[in-house]
C-alpha cells in the first residue's frame, strides 16, 4: 500500500469508529441523563399475562367525550395546519380566563400554549438557564425536572424534602440556604410527583421574598394544581397567587391530569410579557406549534370542563383514602395520606433496593409500582403508587402485594 493510501485508509478507520477517540457518541451531557427507571420496570411487564399496571401518572379512564368530539369536529373542519408559536388566540383566551379566576387577573399576554407540560418544562428552562448556571430542585422528584437543566448545561444541586410522622414536609431553612446569590433558578414541583407533598402558601411567599432578593428564577410545575384534597378550596397554593405576571416566576401545567389528556400532548405556561417574543423563537426551533386541532379541543376543556375536573378530584380522593386504608392492613407498609397529585409514595420491607423490589414485583406477583429511586437517591426506601383508578382494581392490587410481602417473610 503506498503511503497516501494508507493515510487515507486510516482517516477513514477513524471517521468509521476504530480509533475510540472519534466514537459516534452523543455529548456527554446527554450521556450522563439517567435514563427512566420507571420504564425500565414496565418494559420488563411486557408480556407479563394479567399485569396491575400502577406505574405510570395517568387514569385508566379515557379522555371525556366532550373533549374528544371537539377534536372530531376541529378535524372534520380542516383543522391540520400550522398556528401561531404560542397557541391559537381563543386558546390563550380561555387559558388567561381559567388562571384569573384561580389566581388573579392574568392576560393573554403572559399566557403561551406548549406541546406537552414537559415541552413548557424545557422551554422554561430554555428561557433562563444556560451552560454552567446554579440550579436548584426540591426533591424526590419526577426525574425530568432534574435532567433537564443538565441538558442545558446547567449543574444540579438539591434540596430532599423529609418523611415522618406528618408525611413528607420542607424544610425551609435548608431550601432557602441552598438559594444562595449567583442561583439561576429554582425548579419546584407542587403538589409534588411523587409525594403529593404540597407547598403551603406561607412557604411560598418566603420562598419567593428570598428569590426576589437574590434575583432567583422560579420555576414551579403546577400541573397538579386541581388534584388538591386541601381545604383550602379547588386549587392548591400557587406561586401566582403572589407573585406579579412580570417577575421572574414561570408556572408550568397542563391539560393531561385535570382533563385527562395525558395523550393528547398540550400544555402550557404563564411567565413575563417580556419573554415572550423569545419563547417564541423557542418553540419555533423546538416544536413550531402545537396540532390546531389538539388545541381547539383544549378550548373545549377548559371553557366546559369544570364540572368533569370537580367530579374527577372527588373519585380521586375517594381512591387515595381507600387505598390508604388498605395498605395501612398491611404489616410493614409505612403511608401516609397526602395532600395533592394521584399517587401514594410509601415505605415497604425491600425497598431500599426499590428497583429491584419493584421488578419482583412485575415479575412474582404481576403488579406494576415505580420504585422511588426513579425519582433520585432521594426517593430510595419507597415506592409510587398511581391511585388514579377504579377501588376495585386498587383492591386486586393491595391482595397481591401482600401475598408477595408474606411470601417474602413466611408469615
Amino acid at each position: 500500500m503506498s503511503e497516501s493510501a494508507g493515510a487515507v485508509s486510516a482517516e477513514l478507520g477513524a471517521l468509521s469508529g476504530e480509533h475510540g477517540g472519534h466514537a459516534p457518541n452523543a455529548r456527554d451531557a446527554v450521556r450522563d441523563l439517567r435514563p427512566s427507571q420507571i420504564r425500565e420496570v414496565a418494559n420488563a411487564g411486557f408480556g407479563v399475562p394479567d399485569v396491575l399496571p400502577f406505574w405510570f401518572g395517568e387514569s385508566d379512564r379515557v379522555t371525556p367525550q366532550f373533549i374528544r368530539d371537539a377534536a372530531s369536529r376541529a378535524l372534520a373542519d380542516g383543522a391540520t395546519f400550522y398556528t401561531h408559536n404560542l397557541g391559537i388566540a381563543p386558546l390563550r383566551d380561555a387559558l388567561a380566563g381559567y388562571v384569573s379566576a384561580l389566581h388573579g387577573t392574568t392576560t393573554l399576554g403572559h399566557v403561551a400554549v406548549t406541546s406537552a407540560g414537559v415541552n413548557a418544562l424545557m422551554l422554561a428552562a430554555q428561557l433562563v438557564a444556560g451552560a454552567g448556571d446554579r440550579v436548584v430542585a426540591v426533591t424526590p422528584l419526577w426525574p425530568n425536572l432534574v435532567e433537564i437543566p443538565k441538558i442545558l448545561g446547567a449543574h444540579v444541586e438539591t434540596v430532599s424534602l423529609t418523611y415522618g410522622a406528618d408525611g413528607w414536609t420542607l424544610d425551609l431553612e435548608r431550601l432557602l440556604a441552598a438559594l444562595t446569590p449567583g442561583t439561576r433558578m429554582l425548579m419546584i414541583n407542587s403538589p409534588n410527583n411523587p409525594t403529593g407533598w404540597t407547598m403551603t402558601r406561607d412557604e411560598q411567599r418566603t420562598v419567593l421574598d428570598h428569590c426576589r432578593r437574590h434575583g432567583i428564577w422560579i420555576v414551579a410545575d403546577e400541573v397538579y394544581e386541581r388534584l388538591y384534597y386541601g381545604a383550602e378550596g379547588r386549587v392548591a397554593p400557587s406561586f401566582l397567587d403572589l407573585a406579579t405576571r412580570d417577575e421572574r416566576v414561570i408556572a408550568v401545567n397542563s391539560f393531561s391530569k385535570a382533563w385527562l389528556m395525558t395523550g393528547w400532548r398540550l400544555g402550557w405556561l404563564v411567565a413575563p410579557a417580556a419573554l415572550m417574543d423569545d419563547l417564541g423563537k423557542l418553540v419555533e426551533y423546538n416544536t413550531s406549534c402545537a396540532p390546531s386541532f389538539v388545541q381547539q379541543a383544549g378550548v373545549v376543556a377548559v371553557q366546559e370542563g369544570e364540572r368533569f375536573t370537580e367530579s374527577l378530584v372527588a373519585d380521586l380522593r375517594a381512591s387515595r383514602d381507600h387505598l390508604v386504608g388498605a395498605l395501612q392492613t398491611i404489616p410493614g407498609v409505612d403511608v401516609r395520606a397526602p395532600l395533592g397529585a394521584m399517587y401514594l409514595f410509601f415505605s415497604l420491607p425491600g425497598a431500599g433496593r426499590s428497583f429491584e423490589l419493584c421488578k419482583a414485583l412485575v415479575r412474582e406477583a404481576h403488579l406494576g409500582l415505580a420504585p422511588g429511586s426513579a425519582f433520585g437517591a432521594e426517593g430510595e426506601g419507597f415506592v409510587r403508587w398511581c391511585y388514579a383508578c377504579d377501588p376495585a382494581r386498587l383492591d386486586r392490587g393491595v391482595a397481591r402485594l401482600r401475598e408477595f410481602l408474606a411470601s417474602r417473610t413466611g408469615s
